[in-house]
């Protein structure tokens, strides 16, 4: 046998030895899940959009069917997330020499149960929350659209990286 054929031999060996994940978009998914299923995230919150849930529920299905090769299952998928909106807030977070706000921040927070039926130790069950400031002389109505879409893209990039990514 001649070196080179030790080395493919070697080579071979070692791939068959290996487990192989593949990532795609920074997921670090097993080769044994493959379904996902994500349930309707409702809006307990006080306040906010009336279509914010399901707006939030739509993104995060967007977002792991473009950065996944997972087929989406109604149910009990190999993934599987719910949850729900919990707090919509805002408040002021800088004020001027006047004693009046310049800033105001509106905040959201999303409660996640992920079970990751396939590898349950990776399962989690917690709150995300972001925010994002405005000018305190915009009001929450003109701004909230574009608020609400960075924030809720935000949260779930933290959701994504915290169930799929491995740090």
């Amino acid at each position: 046998m001649n070196l080179k054929s030790l080395f493919l031999l070697s080579g071979l060996l070692l791939l068959a030895q290996c487990s192989v994940q593949y990532s795609m978009g920074g997921a670090n998914i097993k080769p044994d899940v493959k379904t996902i299923s994500i349930a309707d995230f409702p809006n307990r919150a006080p306040g906010g959009p009336a279509d914010l849930g399901q707006y939030f529920t739509n993104e995060m299905k967007d977002k792991f069917q473009s950065q996944t090769n997972l087929t989406f299952v109604d149910d009990r998928g190999d993934l599987s997330f719910s949850g729900g909106i919990t707090d919509y807030q805002t408040r002021p977070v800088s004020v001027g020499g006047d004693q009046t706000a310049n800033q105001t921040r509106l905040t959201v927070t999303v409660h996640v149960k992920f079970d990751n039926r396939k590898h349950p130790e990776n399962s989690f069950e917690t709150d995300f929350s972001q925010y994002e400031d405005f000018d305190a002389n915009s009001s929450l109505s003109e701004m909230e659209n574009e608020l609400v879409e960075t924030i809720s893209e935000k949260l779930i990039d933290d959701v994504f990286r915290r169930a799929v990514v491995n740090w």
